[in-house]
């Protein structure tokens, strides 16, 4: 991601999308994890994989299909 940028905008929850760009670039998806880890230099956000954890969206397979990917690709 060179000298790419994205913005996001903190809704009224404290909640916010992750850009498609950067959600790309770390290889999430929804489900997955990520941790915020603070540096020296700022933060740092990155991929959250941890082994033998139960994936908490199993149980809804029926969200799930290749129209929910395609529905939530651009958020």
């Amino acid at each position: 991601m060179k000298n790419d940028s994205a913005i996001a905008r903190i809704g009224p929850r404290s909640q916010m999308v992750i850009p498609k760009k950067v959600r790309e670039r770390l290889g999430v998806a929804p489900g997955d994890l990520v941790r915020f880890r603070v540096t020296s230099k700022g933060i740092m956000i990155e991929r959250l994989v941890v082994a033998g954890e139960p994936d908490p969206f199993a149980a809804f397979e029926e969200w799930t299909s290749e129209a929910d990917r395609r529905g939530y690709a651009d958020l």
